[in-house]
């Protein structure tokens, strides 16, 4: 499946912080650059880049139905975010902010 889920995590410059969090929540965490992270679960697989304005770039996959369920996370994270859902075709299907 193609990349479907894209998001921002503002205010965070390290993503090594990020991905701790992650895994401490029973997902997989693994270093994809100097300063990326890989994250997933079953049902999510996304990286975690961080940009040059304290923001951090997420994208990857997600099974649609879940979206909910990585909103709540980064909420009981405590972090404020940006989630869009994309269709196959590449359609906003759903955005999510907090």
């Amino acid at each position: 499946m193609a990349n479907n889920v894209n998001g921002l995590l503002p205010g965070h410059r390290d993503a090594s912080l990020l991905a701790e969090r992650f895994a401490r929540a029973g997902w997989r965490s693994t270093s994809s650059s100097w300063h990326g992270y890989e994250v997933g679960t079953s049902w999510c697989e996304v990286d975690l880049t961080p940009l040059h304005d304290e923001t951090i770039l997420l994208n990857g996959v997600i099974a649609p139905h879940r979206l909910d369920a990585l909103a709540t996370l980064l909420t009981r994270f405590g972090l404020p975010y940006t989630l869009e859902l994309y269709a196959e075709d590449g359609t906003l299907l759903r955005e999510l902010r907090r």
